[in-house]
Order: structure tokens, then sequence, then C-alpha cells
């Protein structure tokens, strides 16, 4: 059957303001909140309401951690109904298919259309190492499937669903220093899954970020994918260091390194270099926009989105 998009009146596959601005072109800041260990409206948004009218869109994770809190879809539907565009992310790690395509569904119904597929962290690695990790299929089936909910308006037994959910689908990157004979086959398979965008892993190391669009570039996909690159404020000069030695694909400068340990107040420092690479991010071709992460710190990427000018820039143009 043929791959027909069902795209929203006005074009777009998702209807959604972050597919808009990035369709046409903006610049776009989006960021990250953690659903809380509380089971009220309240708790949800006393952490990331912060980030209305600065962040484009917040990322609502899934399980970070291998850690249960709030379920990520109530608390992405919270968000919405307060005019927070939420990215809803959904990992592969605790839900079967029947259950995937059904959140999938509901997300959609409840104006939830931004998705980010993961693998999920490893249960060993949280708080309940006994918790047995479902994996019934992978990120790349996740997109697969998403896509051909919105495309086809079909579930993969192929029993119609109608309306079909509008949906922007997102996958994830670590951005590498390329070598010479290094191929982005797995970029360009999970645009071949249905990703419309990518939103990265934390780089702070600006020079390596451009040689790697570079490329993207050279093997199209840079026209495929929008690109919006991890960073954050950083708390501490100990803090980046755990980040090198603990995440994996996170390579934090030592010159960022030795400007934290200098400063006197080094929170302050770490927004501060924020700051700055958000405004020189917002000038390198290939990039499409900034996700600011940043642990339970959401004011402070609020307040970093604010320092940046950005958003001042974007509404005097």
């Amino acid at each position: 059957m043929p791959d027909v998009t069902h795209a929203s009146p006005s074009g777009l596959k998702s209807g959604g303001r972050l597919e808009a601005l990035l369709r046409s072109g903006t610049f776009v800041m989006t960021a990250e909140t953690s659903p809380p260990d509380g089971a009220s409206t309240q708790s949800v948004l006393a952490r990331a309401g912060c980030l209305k009218g600065h962040a484009d869109a917040v990322n609502v994770t899934d399980g970070a951690g291998a850690k249960a809190h709030m379920s990520s879809l109530p608390a992405a539907a919270i968000l919405a109904q307060h005019g927070i565009e939420p990215v809803l992310q959904f990992t592969v790690r605790d839900r079967n298919r029947l259950a995937l395509q059904g959140d999938l569904i509901g997300a959609a119904a409840l104006r939830i259309h931004n998705i980010l597929c993961l693998h999920g962290d490893d249960p060993k690695n949280g708080d309940q190492p006994n918790t047995k990790a479902v994996y019934d299929i992978d990120s790349r089936s996740l997109m697969t499937t998403a896509r051909h909910l919105r495309n086809e308006g079909k579930l993969p037994s192929g029993r119609t669903i109608d309306p079909a959910p509008q949906l922007f689908i997102g996958a994830a990157d670590s951005p590498l220093d390329p070598k010479p004979d290094w191929m982005p086959t797995g970029l360009a398979a999970k645009a071949d899954a249905g990703a419309d965008f990518i939103q990265t892993q934390y780089c702070f190391d600006l020079a390596l970020l451009r040689r790697y669009l570079a490329r993207l570039r050279d093997h199209g996909l840079l026209n495929r994918l929008s690109f919006i690159i991890g960073i954050g404020p950083l708390a501490s000069a100990k803090s980046a260091r755990w980040m090198n030695e603990n995440l994996f694909g996170v390579n934090i400068p030592e010159a960022i390194i030795a400007r934290l340990d200098a400063a006197r107040d080094q929170r302050t420092e770490g927004r501060k270099i924020c700051v700055e690479l958000l405004q020189e991010l917002a000038e390198i071709e290939g990039v499409s926009g900034a996700h600011l992460m940043a642990p339970r710190q959401e004011q402070a990427i609020a307040e970093a989105i604010a320092d940046s000018g950005l958003l001042q820039k974007r509404e005097a143009a």
C-alpha cells in the first residue's frame, strides 16, 4: 500500500508549533523535564512551568535512569493543557508493541504530537534492578510504526485508525568526530524509518560539531532531518568532569572545564557558557535548534534562553 501522508490542513505532518517553526527555518530552543515523584498536576507545573514562553517545546522523559516516576504521557498532557508544547519521549524498554501503539494514538488525541523514540536505560542501572525489560521492538521499529499510523492511518494489523494520529517523529543521536571512512549509516536508517527531527546528546565542542555536520551534509542528511543540538547550563567543573566520565558520547572540552574551575560562581559561569553556546549554535549552518538539558534545573534553562536574546531577535525579525 502506498505511503500516503495525511497532513494537517496547514500542510504539516503534525500541526504542532515545533514542526511549524522548524519548517519555517526558525532556530528553535527545546528543553527537558522529568516527571515528578508526585501525583498531582501542580507537581508537574512546579517543575516545568517556568519554561512556558521560553522553550518552544519541552521534552518529557520516560523513566529516565530506569527509575519510576509519574508516567510521561499524563505529564506531557498536563503541559499541553497549560500551554506548553511537549515532546513525549517513548522508550521501548517498558512496553510491548501493542501498548506503544495505543499510547501513540492516545498521545495524539491529547494534542501531544511530538515524539522522541528511544531505547531506554538499562533497568540494571536503576533503583529496581530486578525489573524485566521488554524490548519487544527497537526504537527504529517504533519510528516506522509511528510513521505508518500517521501516513496510512492503519495499525500494523491493517485495522484503520480514523482519524490518524498527527505525529512529528524524533530520534536521538550523539555527534562524533568522524574518521575518514566513517559513514552515517545509523542516522540514515533512522531517517528511512520515519524520523523527522533529531535531538542530540550534549555537544559542547562546536568545532567537532562543525566537522560532524559537514560529513552529514556530504551524505545529504541535513536535507532530510532537522538537527537540534544538545547543550545545557553546567553546574560546576566537578559535574562537567562527571559527565565526561559517565555519559556516553559526551566530551566537554578542557577549556570549558578550566573556565568553570577558575570562576568564583561556577553555576553562574556555567549558565553564561550555555548562553554563549546557544548564540553560536544559532549561527551554524545545518543546526536547526538547541536542546537544553540539566536535571532539575528547568529554571536555569529558562534563564539561559532568556539571556541569549534569541527570542527577542526572533520577534524583531
